[in-house]
């Protein structure tokens, strides 16, 4: 995986290695910061989950998501995710009794962006499968969940969507997709070095 870098005030700097006068590299951030703030967030490694359901009147619709996190609450089980308000999808995924997450696998990367896309032939081609309460869900995903939506939390420009959990089932052995530095990737093992 490459080094994230992006520029402050014309300074080279990496997320690896930082230089020691990084404290006097550091700037506030305002509003109009928008490619600082998105190539700085874009150094945060994360998993990708598809949130989709099929939709009355509208029929499949899905999110591609990469804020998804899980470990919220046990009790309720509680995930989250996060939305922006200018989201065609959310309003018709919203009102769906469940909601299925599928945490997409390394082998997911061209789904993960024919999913992410506008057009009508988003689903074409992606191995699915609904619940019976309508949930749709990615075949071969690390992880699927059968949610519905807890609580919705206004957030900047995004909404925070938190779910409840209802159903799980899991593949642990699939290598995980994740999206860093505005590209999706997959992890990679390191040889140790001989001392």
């Amino acid at each position: 995986m490459g080094r994230c870098r992006h520029r402050v005030r014309g300074h080279p700097m990496t997320s690896l290695y930082p230089s020691a006068d990084i404290v006097d590299q550091l700037n506030t951030v305002g509003a109009g910061d928008r490619t600082l703030i998105r190539s700085a967030f874009g150094c945060f490694p994360s998993g990708v989950a598809a949130v989709s359901a099929i939709t009355d009147g509208y029929g499949p619709a899905v999110l591609i998501v990469s804020s998804f996190q899980v470990g919220i609450s046990m009790d309720p089980p509680l995930v989250l995710f996060a939305v922006q308000r200018t989201s065609a999808s959310w309003p018709h995924l919203r009102t769906t009794p469940r909601l299925g997450i599928s945490v997409l696998a390394a082998t997911h990367r061209d789904t993960a962006r024919r999913l992410a896309t506008r057009g009508p032939d988003r689903f074409e081609g992606s191995d699915m499968v609904t619940t019976p309460t309508g949930a749709h869900l990615v075949r071969g995903a690390s992880l699927w969940l059968e949610t519905s939506v807890h609580a919705e939390v206004p957030a900047g420009d995004h909404d925070v969507i938190l779910l409840e959990v209802h159903g799980i089932a899991t593949l642990p052995d699939s290598d995980p997709l994740v999206w860093q530095g505005s590209s999706f990737r997959a992890l990679t093992q390191r040889r140790r070095e001989e001392s």
